[in-house]
């Protein structure tokens, strides 16, 4: 993946600001009803909040996805728009039931006309193309829930160059780019091989800004914890924010339910992870794995007060035109990596416990490649998790630390000019999602290169795997010394 501001490496060390991308991701009834609320239902709605957004409670309600016994509803909340509570809600109770016929997954679109042409495509290609045929068409049963989409978030991928600017040297910028000019490159493909082929399924233009429209509605809103489902947005369900709090994901599940008086069909089912007081907001946990870079790309916030959100990403690799390319890669596979090798190290916390096990073994020269031969190969791992020798330990601790250097050299500002303009205030939001952004990953820049620096200092009281071999041996006494033995 290409690099923005591309750091010079060993030949072991990709460049730091290389970021992985990962891209893991029944129709309704076709003849309007009239709507039939009940006034209550109506009356229960802040004022405030917009006409779309009170429409479509007005849908939910007529098509009897939300009663009198639904126990949250919209409101203005600080993040905007989210479901607040009607009554006391326990803990663990359900707050909402969306049957099948109302989710937007790649089934819902092999049921449409657009399904024979979506055949064989990605997954969420298939779901992008769905959404924006039914954001044009006035006579989309789906109006009502495009017209509460939001036009953009805060996601970076809508960031203009200025505001990209604040990122520079993070890796959520070249991870912004890299995704931006992935979209792009799928757009061009299914334009040419889906969309203009077909204009009568698609007779109205789409363009690329519309196509990260829909691109980013699916990264922020679609759940994809479900059993069986890789990919689903759930209108009514996709209303629910995010918080710190919630410290678990087991809110959002698969249930059967009736679907009609002679059958039974899935209902999607969330409940609530917290205790609620009447007037509290619900809120549920978007993905507990997720760094704040994560969470800026695919949701438009992060999370500054919790360091364990701050993240970099090491990416290490053993290089093709090493002399022991074969026997490396070999046993690096052997033990569940290989050739390239990303390590996610938090604020915080210790280092990946296969970090520097692979450091070494990616900087095996000279002497110690005797380590390599096939006789050693079942136990070379449980070698390289202790130091192998002072010149292997003290090259592995070099490369990191001058990478470090190099990768902090590359933001414009410092750790303390970003804390003093968080301690101010007064930021967008955009701008504090990119000081804190690049905060978090100076600090864990920091923190490595610490590691390492004390590393280096207990280079000369380190017990290396001839000393040990040694003593396997019985050659070394209780003081370190060889034990030499006088012939009779």
């Amino acid at each position: 993946m290409a690099s923005v501001f591309s750091l010079p490496s060993s030949s072991f060390l990709c460049p730091l600001k290389t970021k992985r991308f990962r891209t893991t991701f029944q129709s309704l009834h076709s003849s309007p009803k009239p709507f039939l609320i009940n006034s209550l239902q109506l009356k229960e709605l802040d004022p405030n909040i917009p006409e779309p957004v009170q429409t479509f409670w007005k849908w939910l309600c007529d098509e009897g996805v939300v009663s009198a016994k639904t126990p949250v509803k919209p409101g203005i909340v600080p993040e905007g728009l989210g479901l607040v509570a009607k009554r006391d809600i326990a803990k663990g109770e359900t707050v909402l039931e969306v049957p099948r016929r109302f989710w937007i997954n790649p089934d819902a679109v092999a049921d449409t006309e657009i399904g024979n042409v979506c055949t064989g495509l990605k997954p969420w290609i298939s779901v992008a193309l769905f959404l924006l045929r039914e954001k044009w068409r006035d006579d989309s049963k789906w109006k009502y829930y495009m017209a509460v989409l939001p036009e953009s978030t805060d996601s970076t991928i809508y960031w203009s160059e200025e505001e990209l600017s604040e990122i520079q040297g993070t890796q959520l910028l070249s991870t912004t780019l890299s995704v931006k000019d992935y979209v792009q490159n799928e757009f061009q493909k299914v334009e040419e091989e889906v969309i203009l082929p077909n204009k009568q399924l698609f007779p109205f233009p789409i363009t690329l800004d519309d196509f990260f429209w829909a691109f980013g509605m699916l990264r922020s809103r679609a759940f994809s914890r479900l059993r069986n489902q890789n990919l689903i947005l759930v209108p009514f369900a996709d209303l629910t924010n995010h918080n710190a709090r919630v410290t678990t994901e087991d809110h959002a599940h698969e249930v059967r339910g009736p679907a009609g008086l002679f059958s039974w069909d899935l209902l999607f089912s969330l409940r609530s992870p917290l205790k609620l007081k009447a007037g509290d907001q619900l809120f549920i946990q978007y993905d507990l794995n997720k760094s704040n870079a994560d969470m800026a790309l695919d949701y438009g916030f992060i999370e500054p007060s919790t360091s364990a959100r701050d993240a970099f990403t090491l990416t290490l690799e053993i290089s093709e035109s090493d002399d022991f390319y074969e026997d490396k890669l070999d046993i690096a596979e052997s033990n569940g990596l290989g050739e390239t090798a990303y390590f996610d190290i938090k604020l915080g916390q210790s280092l990946p416990p296969f970090l520097i096990p692979y450091l070494r073994l990616v900087a095996l020269s000279g002497t110690d490649a005797f380590l390599l031969e096939s006789i050693f190969r079942n136990a070379v791992w449980g070698h390289l998790e202790l130091p192998v020798s002072r010149a292997n330990e003290e090259l592995i601790c070099k490369v990191i630390r001058d990478a470090c250097k190099s990768a902090l050299s590359a933001y414009h500002t410092t750790i303390e000019e970003d804390e003093k303009l968080m301690e101010e205030g007064n930021l967008s939001s955009r701008l504090q999602i990119a000081v804190g952004i690049r905060a978090g990953e100076k600090k864990v820049l920091q923190q490595i290169d610490d590691i390492f620096r004390e590393r280096e200092l207990e280079l000369d009281e380190l017990e290396y795997y001839q000393e040990r071999r040694l003593k396997d041996l019985g050659l070394v006494g209780e003081q370190g010394d060889i034990i030499f033995w006088e012939p009779k």
